[in-house]
């Protein structure tokens, strides 16, 4: 494996061109221009682009991502643009963070420094990580495969060689969203390297076995399973539209910053718990931070795709089959729906399973030092079989 140093720099002609197709947006009509019931508020968007063209400098946030150590990896052919903080302690563990869908790396921005220096976080230095955060391929600065069958699955493969490539044979993973599947696949596929996992979200594909041999459901499975069918017809279309055709919806978002936009900020209003009000919860200059690192990306078709990858390879488990490293779950109040522990149980060792009092989908954005406690916690009595 080859690491070189990485500086993000975006071409100027990209940023111009940004700055000019905003400037040309033409808005749609709408009943209710204040509501959210059919989408993306017109009237949010309009101040979001207003935003975006007039206060919001792209260089600015470049600057200061750049004072994270950025590097690039060579993986399996693979190009992996990751972020890596060394720890600050006497012994720090490794651990790989996983973003997911429509997130990136700078996700974890605040977690960071959280986790890999805990003393100067108001923790205890013996729970020090060396950090290592990477864009999914096809996301931020990670290039976009060559070719299909880039799963959760095969991110896995492509982490575990990171890691390893790095230096650390053992280590932790944490996630949520797609990132949940990615530290799921790694725990699967790789159980002599994985100490455990953490998550902040239970894969949606997550299916134990089902058969006269399994337990039958409990009350609690069951209304688990109906409230995700009763979410999925009211807001998954934007999933079974990644899972099934996204490059015709690239063609529209890849050509319009305005249509990019609000497919995301719907997402993160939508499921991060901000009672309605996203800016109370994520700044805008986060949002437009995330959404111009799909801008500039130039491949959101495969960023869209992943979703198709991942319904062809579902996290589906055979009769019998069980995650040998141990989980830790942190169940944020306003989550997507997530399982009973029991459901989870069916598979996985839980050795944590943690209500959180605050927090949605976006758990290291919303409620970073929430997520780094329990983090920390999870890992603790586990830090001793890295030994």
């Amino acid at each position: 494996m080859t690491v070189r140093a990485f500086q993000i720099r975006v071409a100027d002609k990209a940023v111009s061109d940004l700055q000019a197709r905003l400037a040309l947006v033409r808005w749609p009509s709408t009943l209710d221009p204040d509501g959210w019931d059919d989408g993306a508020s017109l009237s949010f968007m309009k101040r979001l682009v207003d935003h975006w063209r007039h206060r919001f400098d792209w260089r600015d946030q470049e600057e200061r991502l750049n004072r994270l150590p950025n590097h690039m990896a060579s993986v399996e052919d693979q190009d992996i643009h990751f972020v890596h903080q060394p720890g600050r302690g006497p012994s720090p563990m490794p651990l790989i963070l996983t973003h997911g869908w429509p997130g990136s790396f700078v996700e974890f921005e605040q977690l960071i420094p959280m986790l890999a220096d805990p003393a100067s976080n108001g923790g205890d230095p013996d729970d020090a990580f060396h950090v290592v955060v990477p864009s999914l391929p096809g996301y931020g600065f990670s290039p976009a495969p060559r070719q299909a069958g880039m799963s959760s699955r095969e991110i896995a493969a492509l982490w575990h060689g990171l890691m390893v490539g790095l230096g650390y044979d053992r280590f932790g993973a944490q996630g949520g969203d797609i990132g949940a599947g990615v530290s799921t696949w790694l725990a699967r596929l790789f159980p002599d390297s994985v100490s455990g996992i953490h998550l902040n979200y239970v894969p949606g594909s997550y299916r134990p076995a089902r058969g006269d041999a399994a337990p039958p459901l409990t009350s609690d499975e069951q209304a688990f399973l109906d409230r995700g069918a009763a979410w999925s017809a009211l807001e998954g279309a934007y999933a079974a539209l990644q899972a099934t055709k996204p490059q015709t919806l690239s063609l529209a978002l890849t050509d319009s910053p305005v249509g990019l936009a609000g497919w995301i900020v719907e997402k993160f209003r939508s499921w991060s718990d901000c009672g309605g009000d996203i800016e109370s919860r994520i700044p805008i200059d986060a949002l437009l931070t995330d959404i111009s690192l799909y801008w500039f990306g130039d491949s959101l078709t495969h960023s869209l795709r992943l979703y198709k990858e991942n319904r062809l390879n579902p996290l589906t488990f055979a009769p019998g089959e069980r995650i040998i490293p141990p989980v830790g779950v942190a169940v944020f109040p306003h989550e997507l729906p997530m399982p009973p522990r029991s459901w989870v149980e069916r598979v996985f060792d839980v050795d944590r399973w943690t209500i959180m009092p605050a927090g949605g989908h976006f758990a290291a954005l919303e409620q970073p030092r929430l997520l780094a406690e329990d983090i920390r916690a999870f890992f603790r009595p586990l830090r001793s079989r890295l030994l």
